[in-house]
């Protein structure tokens, strides 16, 4: 498994070697392993830091993702 974070929603996932690096929220081929620093959202509509990153359902963000 690598931990993957998609360029587009910011979510991170665990995703197997050799599947495909498509996003499983956004469904776009987005997922990159260069990002940084890791946000844990657990309460979406009460989250200062879930609207910042724009984040719309519960679960492991990335601060930061490469180009």
């Amino acid at each position: 498994m690598v931990e993957m974070a998609c360029r587009n929603c910011r979510q991170i996932f665990d995703i197997p070697k050799g599947i495909p690096h498509i996003c499983p929220n956004c469904k776009l081929p987005t997922l990159t392993t260069e990002w940084s620093g890791l946000v844990v959202i657990i309460d979406v509509e009460d989250s200062v830091i879930a609207r910042e990153i724009g984040a719309t359902k519960p679960g492991r963000y990335a601060v930061r993702i490469g180009r």
